[in-house]
C-alpha cells in the first residue's frame, strides 16, 4: 500500500494535473465528500502533492485540480523533505478559536495576488487520512490558515471572497488579468 507521503517535494516539467484560475466555474462547484479510500483515490493524492509542489504552494484543495471530492493536502514545510505533508479527506471544523488574525493569503489559483484575510488563529479540524483513518488535529498559525483556506475551496469559496479592502483587491486583480465580478464576497 503506498502512501501519499511518498512523493518527493520537487517541481516537475509536467506536473500531473492543470491548476484552474479565478473564473473557472469549477472552483464554485462544492466537492463530494470521499465515499471511499482506496489506491485510485490515493493515486489522485500523489498527483495532487506533485502537482502542488510543482506550483510551487504549500496547499491545494481538490476542486482547484478540477476533482470535486472533498480531499485537501497541505505542507507548511516544504523545506524539511523528511517532514510528511498533511492530507485531508472530508475534513470539518470542529470548533474555531474566538482570537482572529489577520494575514496576507495567496492561492494557486490566483497566481500573484497577495491580500490580508481575516480568520480565527486555532481550529480544531476532524478527517481521514490518506489510509482512511479517522483523525482529529489542533491547528494554530499557518497551518490553521492554510487548513481554512484549503476548505473554502471545498465550498467554492476563494480568499478573494474574504477580502475586506475592496480597493486594494480590485486593484491587485485587475493588475493581475482577473475579472473582479468573479468575487463572490462571504458575509460574516
Amino acid at each position: 500500500m503506498t502512501t501519499a507521503t511518498a512523493v518527493e517535494k520537487k517541481k516537475l516539467e509536467q506536473p500531473p494535473l492543470n491548476i484552474h484560475f479565478l473564473g473557472d466555474r469549477v472552483l464554485r462547484q462544492p466537492a463530494k465528500r470521499v465515499a471511499k479510500v482506496d489506491d485510485q483515490l490515493r493515486n489522485t493524492i500523489k498527483e495532487m502533492l506533485q502537482t502542488m509542489y510543482s506550483a510551487e504552494g504549500i496547499g491545494l484543495a481538490a476542486p482547484q485540480v478540477g476533482i470535486h471530492k472533498q480531499i485537501i493536502v497541505i505542507d507548511i514545510a516544504l523545506d524539511q523533505p523528511d517532514e510528511p505533508p498533511l492530507v485531508l479527506i472530508n475534513p470539518k471544523i470542529t470548533k474555531s478559536g474566538i482570537k482572529l488574525c489577520s494575514s496576507e493569503e495567496g492561492c494557486l489559483s490566483i497566481p500573484g495576488v497577495y491580500l490580508e484575510v481575516t480568520r480565527p488563529e486555532q481550529i480544531e479540524v476532524t478527517y481521514k487520512n490518506e489510509q482512511g483513518k479517522p483523525c482529529k488535529l489542533e491547528a494554530t498559525g499557518l497551518l490553521a490558515r492554510a487548513i481554512q483556506h484549503e476548505m473554502d475551496h471545498l465550498n467554492g469559496v476563494m480568499f478573494v471572497d474574504r477580502v475586506e479592502n475592496n480597493l486594494a483587491l480590485n486593484e491587485e486583480l485587475k493588475k493581475r488579468g482577473f475579472a473582479t465580478s468573479t468575487v463572490k464576497p462571504v458575509r460574516k
